[in-house]
């Protein structure tokens, strides 16, 4: 047995040693055999069988569940850059899918450009006529009801009394709390009682004084301020206040033991509103006041149209709009940023279709202003500024304005060929038309085809000739 060991380890030696060579043979004449060089082939790689790649997703699915997942951001900071990144990102995509002749979005540009479409947002002032920019209407508006009094101080103090104050619901129980007064006296001119206001009185002060120009009203239609002594209001009424006066002794709290007696203050006089008997003698004037204190409205700069008409240009569908079309108000940005707070989330679940019209509703909602054209059959345009929130009969109405022949029917057509109707009670917000847009003007087709079956033809100048003659040239 170890005789066959040893000779499978000689075997192996030998084999293990090497080529061979003749005993004949020197080292240095032995030439070395040179390898073929070829490349060794590679065997293909099998793909994964179908129950390795099975075994493989429920690995990674184990590993993703034991993995904490990612918190959102949470500080307003965080949320503010996410939504920044966001609405780049749908900017830019909506611009390389905008198709021609659509409304856009236009940049904001200083005011005093030269090629603004409107210097800026403006307002006419009811009583004045004046035209203002936004920053001036308050301010004018107040001067305007100021200067008013010299003139009808009536009417001057019931717009005061609604306009210099802001709180609806604050004004209203002041209104009504005048009126109130005034009716008494309607209905029961011989009580002395209801000619007279004490100003001191708790509902005066917390309904009336409180509001500026009721001050001014109550002197206007005939109160006078008078000091008078307050009456008594019988036994166990609240006249005046009591006073402990120990005998012998200082005011106030006594040793127990001594005598206390309570006496009644002395009362002084008061100041009160009084109505005059020449205004008591006009019931009539007083009930007219009155009515015109309970239906008036606040005076409110109206939004000027600042109609212009251009001559027909390619570059009809392209806006500059001023600043005052993107500023938003105090109230808007509180919404805005809360709409915002909220946009990280939206992205988090999936939504219908109905859920991303009403959120391209609520983006639109955010513009106050819009700028529109209508383009007129002959290519010349007409614009005009309108509140976002107005409705599509308004553009009609403007439009009509403009016409030579206005009581032939007439139809707008949005991008797209969509025809916007004159009932309808949507916005232009609502229709899409925000923060500006281009709208085609069409005469009715029936009625067109019955005016030519009658021999006639329609106006070739469509437009005023007073509009004709301010026309510009769109740059």
């Amino acid at each position: 047995m170890k005789k066959f060991f040893q000779e499978i380890k000689a075997d192996i030696k030998f084999k293990s040693a090497g080529p061979g060579q003749k005993l004949t043979e020197s080292v240095g004449e032995r030439a070395p055999k040179e390898k073929p060089n070829q490349p060794a082939l590679r065997q293909p790689r099998q793909g994964p069988t179908d129950e390795a790649q099975m075994a493989a997703a429920a690995a990674l699915a184990r590993l993703e569940q034991k993995q904490p997942r990612a918190r959102g951001p949470t500080s307003q900071e965080s949320i503010r850059n996410q939504v920044r990144k966001e609405l780049r990102a749908e900017a830019t995509v909506s611009a390389s899918t905008e198709a021609p002749g659509t409304n856009t979005v236009p940049e904001a540009k200083e005011e005093g450009s030269a090629h603004l479409a409107v210097p800026s947002v403006c307002f006419t002032c009811p009583l004045t006529g004046a035209t203002l920019r936004k920053d001036q209407r308050d301010a004018h508006i107040k001067e305007a009801i100021l200067s008013h009094f010299s003139t009808d101080p009536v009417a001057a103090s019931i717009m005061k009394i609604h306009t210099f104050n802001r709180d609806r619901d604050r004004v209203k129980l002041g209104v009504d709390t005048i009126a109130k007064y005034l009716d008494n006296i309607c209905l029961h001119p011989e009580e002395e009682k209801y000619r007279k206001i004490k100003l001191q009185n708790r509902v005066f002060q917390e309904r009336i004084n409180c509001l500026e120009g009721t001050h001014e009203f109550f002197e206007a239609i005939g109160f006078q301020k008078a000091l008078l002594p307050v009456p008594d209001q019988g036994k166990g009424g609240r006249a005046g206040s009591w006073l402990c006066w120990e005998e012998g002794s200082r005011v106030g709290g006594s040793p127990r033991g001594s005598r206390v007696t309570p006496v009644r203050a002395p009362e002084g006089p008061e100041e009160f509103y009084v109505l005059s008997e020449a205004a008591l003698a006009q019931p009539q004037s007083l009930q007219r006041h009155r009515e015109q204190l309970l239906v008036a409205e606040p005076v409110r700069a109206t939004l000027a149209r600042q109609r212009r008409v251009f001559r027909p240009s390619p570059m009809a569908s392209q806006f500059d709009l001023p600043g005052d079309f993107f500023n938003l108000t105090a109230e808007e940005i509180k919404r805005e940023q809360k709409l915002r707070s909220e946009a990280v989330e939206r992205l988090s679940m999936l939504r219908t279709k109905a859920m991303r019209e009403r959120e391209e509703q609520r983006e639109m909602r955010k513009y106050t202003y819009t700028l529109l054209r209508v383009r007129l059959p002959d290519g010349c345009l007409l614009q005009g500024t309108f509140y976002a929130r107005e409705r599509v009969a308004a553009l009609y109405a403007f439009v009509r304005e403009a016409l030579q022949s206005d009581w032939l029917p007439f139809d707008l057509l949005a991008s797209g060929g969509q025809r916007l109707s004159e009932d309808e009670s949507l916005a232009f917000n609502e229709c899409g038309l925000v923060p500006s847009a281009l709208l085609t003007f069409s005469w009715d087709a029936a009625v067109l085809a019955d005016i030519r079956a009658a021999g006639a033809e329609p106006d070739s100048s469509i437009l005023k000739p007073e509009l004709l003659a301010a026309i510009e040239k769109l740059s």
